[in-house]
């Protein structure tokens, strides 16, 4: 029963990884987007994108979830009860059918990229003026600047509340079994069900635990070879 367990748990272990390096491929650029967006001297882009970030920081990544995929399927649902029968109120009342893992993917990159863009936008702020107006007395266009000097002082900033959010999504994979996602606490509750077994919930502790601990020796090697630039 150990190995079917393990066997099981490695499956769903499987998905929860695909769900995290899917989430920081895509969350990761869009939340730099975000960020210049919420510190654009364009008012409307800029309010925008604040509005963006105020409202997934502002709401639960569970309820995002349940919106993105049964949400459109609801609207189309109502709208062709009240004899609205265009082909998109189709496709909107059929959207819950169509991909959950498409779903859950959409809601964690929103929801990441909005906190990753105020880390962000938190780094950029922190380094002083005097540095944007040493590269443009040594002759730096604003790019090499930003290159040169900014850049690596600004990782070295945001790599601790990257690496605690980065970790916090470790956890927070657990939360697609809302819409039936089969991650790895969806495979133990099979068990409890089916065998009337508590052991394997607990058992996933296991292994998120092992790969919080990975991560956090990564960013910790990380933050030492940071360590020479002292913005």
């Amino acid at each position: 029963m150990f190995v079917k367990v393990t066997l099981s748990l490695l499956e769903g272990f499987y998905t929860t990884f695909e769900i995290f390096i899917l989430t920081l491929l895509f969350a990761l650029p869009l939340g730099l987007i975000i960020c210049f967006g919420s510190m654009s001297k364009f008012q409307p882009i800029k309010w925008l994108s604040k509005l963006l970030i105020w409202v997934i920081r502002g709401t639960p990544l569970m309820l995002q979830l349940i919106i993105i995929y049964y949400g459109p399927g609801l609207v189309g649902t109502w709208a062709q009860a009240n004899q609205d029968g265009s082909a998109i109120m189709k496709w909107l009342a059929t959207w819950q059918c169509f991909d959950r893992f498409l779903a859950v993917m959409m809601g964690f990159v929103l929801n990441y990229a909005c906190y990753f863009s105020e880390i962000y936008r938190g780094g950029i702020e922190s380094i002083s003026k005097g540095q944007y107006e040493a590269g443009q007395v040594l002759g730096l266009t604003k790019s090499q600047t930003f290159f040169k000097v900014i850049l690596f002082q600004v990782i070295k900033r945001i790599v601790p509340p990257m690496s605690n959010e980065i970790i916090t999504l470790v956890k927070d994979t657990s939360l697609a079994r809302i819409i039936m996602v089969y991650e790895i606490i969806w495979n133990a509750q099979k068990f409890i069900k089916s065998d009337g077994l508590l052991w394997p919930l607990f058992y996933t502790g296991v292994f998120y635990l092992a790969f919080s601990g990975i991560l956090s020796l990564l960013f910790g090697y990380i933050e030492k070879k940071m360590n020479y630039y002292r913005g």
